[in-house]
């Protein structure tokens, strides 16, 4: 197991290592001159000995590939460069922002949990059942609408019509999370339900399930021990996508309802061509994106005792 994590890990450093490179080459080719658009977002006005003192300063006056080193090193130990609009470490503002995001993610996840898997579940068992298609039509409604519709409607519902619920997150209070928990929490159970339903109905019509009944094992034995680990395993597929996408925060919602995380930090970063911080949340999603594909590595090779076998070859 441990040389199966390490070889994954190995094959994984060069993969951030490019997506680096590529990033930094990016900002570097769009962003132009830096210090023009620091001084175009600060209001400030510089003279060319100044433009040309922190040109050197912040290695600028180097070539790309210089840059890029110093950048990495510097990113490695923490260092992730200045904001151009607020002259604060890129750094703790992105800690600033990340505790709003893994909170939102969090309650996110768990009410996709809740809703999804005993509903897909539901729907396979009942196949062609009134029930499955209730289940199946909202499952579609729900992954056909896109999230900034379901946030404005869901404002509209809850924050005019019925005044429940506040349309911005600003006065701190509980009650600003839910309305974007439910907007990830409908999008994501629809396409869990839909695939939690498949799976389910494509493992009940396999051979082992037929036996198993055949010698008498009750049905509810069946569901439970087989068919859900084979459930499971693409559970945490899913899963893993979607907690990489929700800590790389999302961005239209997060800036909807004013929730104060790194998807409205990227917005805000983007509209104010803030390179530092943009190119921090690139490295930020690149980083969760494959260190959640490497847990779930590490999950089949653990649940799926097919995956051990083939390492092993």
């Amino acid at each position: 197991m441990k040389t199966y994590i390490a070889r994954r890990i190995l094959h994984l450093i060069p993969i951030l290592l490019g997506i680096t490179l590529l990033s930094f080459g990016l900002m570097h080719t769009v962003a132009g001159d830096a210090i023009d658009v620091m001084e175009a977002n600060r209001g400030t006005v510089l003279s060319e000995e100044t433009k040309d003192r922190l040109r050197s300063e912040l290695n600028l006056d180097k070539p790309f590939l210089v840059q890029y080193g110093i950048w990495l090193k510097d990113m490695v130990s923490g260092d992730m460069g200045t904001s151009y609009v607020s002259g604060k470490p890129v750094f703790s503002t992105f800690l600033q922002k990340l505790p709003a995001t893994i909170l939102l993610t969090i309650t996110s996840i768990l009410c996709t949990i809740i809703i999804s898997f005993p509903l897909g579940i539901i729907a396979a068992l009942n196949r062609n059942g009134w029930s499955d298609y209730l289940i199946r039509f909202f499952s579609f409604v729900g992954n056909s609408l896109p999230g900034f519709f379901v946030s404005l409607l869901l404002i509209y519902v809850f924050s005019l019509k019925l005044n429940l619920l506040p349309v911005m997150n600003t006065s701190g209070g509980w009650q600003g999370i839910i309305l974007p928990t439910m907007t990830l929490t409908i999008a994501m159970s629809a396409k869990y339900i839909r695939q939690i339903r498949a799976v389910v109905l494509a493992e009940l019509n396999k051979d082992y399930v037929i036996a198993a009944k055949a010698r008498g094992i009750p049905y509810r034995t069946i569901i439970l021990t087989s068919v859900m680990k084979v459930t499971l395993l693409s559970f945490i597929t899913l899963l893993s996508l979607s907690v990489g996408s929700l800590l790389g925060g999302t961005a239209i919602i997060e800036s909807i309802f004013m929730w104060d995380g790194v998807g409205k930090m990227a917005v805000d970063a983007i509209l104010m061509r803030d390179y530092p911080i943009i190119l921090a949340y690139v490295v930020w999603l690149a980083i969760i994106y494959v260190i959640f594909n490497l847990i779930t590595d590490i999950l089949y090779h653990y649940l799926d005792p097919r995956i051990r076998l083939g390492a092993k070859k």
